[in-house]
């Protein structure tokens, strides 16, 4: 069963369409909640299979666009907001993830049967996977943790870039992303730095991660050039209790959108195969 893009109010008023997927009948389900990376959202690359696979292991699947991730309830699929994108950041994501398991816990909400609040896990990819470990560090309501190719710093995207490029980012107060899939030019606002550097301590992942104790998997593709394999030895040198698990692979483990096929790609059917057999 699904229901999807349910709307809910996200960081700064603005809406978070999220989805559910859960097995047909079921009750007091353990919860899964997937966060989506930079520059993607909630069913890119087979979304929705994945879901389904979840839900078929016994779990509540909920997924969701981060508020400011510029897609709209109305195009989930579509950088249709640009603004919104513009002024995403650390902090806010990290206020969508605490709104979506406050949804999750709200006792007057009508799915409220399905839900196992005292089992509530959490998937994170990419810089998704970063907010995974900042906030799972933050709230004792998420009893498991799996990041799928993140982040280990929160620099995403400008941690590369020239000390030239940053003053240029600082004096134009926005500097463009370009989207390869769709060719859009995102805009970056300066507050994203700012955001980092006001918060610091808050957005270190490596201080997160060893304040952990719930049982945590660290996925990464060893062929990945987006998040390279050596952040993940690095997750896990932070946290010597982690489990880490490599396959031999990209960043997005062989999905490209949009996915039209009922199934994944090998690589991602073993990311899946080993993630439901660490949540269970």
């Amino acid at each position: 069963m699904k229901i999807k893009n349910i709307v809910i109010e996200g960081a700064e008023g603005r809406p978070i369409a999220l989805d559910l997927f859960y097995k047909e009948g079921g009750i007091n389900q353990p919860v899964v909640i997937y966060a989506h990376g930079f520059n993607g959202f909630k069913d890119w690359g087979g979304g929705d299979v994945m879901a389904d696979e979840l839900a078929n292991a016994g779990f509540a699947l909920v997924k969701f666009n981060f508020s400011h991730n510029g897609t709209t309830p109305q195009q989930p699929e579509n950088f249709a907001d640009l603004e919104a994108f513009g002024n995403n950041n650390y902090t806010r994501q990290l206020k969508d993830l605490q709104i979506v398991t406050d949804w999750i816990c709200d006792k007057e909400d009508p799915n409220k049967e399905l839900f196992d609040t005292n089992s509530i896990y959490l998937i994170g990819h990419s810089m998704g996977g970063g907010i995974a470990i900042l906030f799972a560090a933050e709230d004792s309501r998420i009893k498991k943790l799996v990041t799928w190719a993140a982040i280990s710093e929160c620099k995403t995207p400008w941690g590369g870039w020239s000390a030239q490029r940053m003053e240029e980012w600082r004096q134009a107060g926005v500097q463009y992303y370009t989207n390869t899939r769709t060719g859009q030019q995102l805009p970056l606002y300066y507050q994203l730095y700012l955001d980092y550097v006001n918060n610091k301590e808050r957005l270190s992942i490596e201080h997160a991660i060893k304040e952990l104790s719930i049982p945590l998997l660290i996925c990464h593709g060893t062929s990945d050039i987006s998040v390279p394999v050596e952040k993940a030895y690095q997750l896990a040198g932070w946290q010597p209790a982690a489990e880490l698990f490599t396959i031999e692979t990209n960043h997005v483990f062989d999905r490209v959108h949009p996915w039209e096929k009922a199934w994944l790609p090998e690589a991602m059917d073993l990311l899946m195969q080993k993630t439901i057999s660490f949540l269970q």
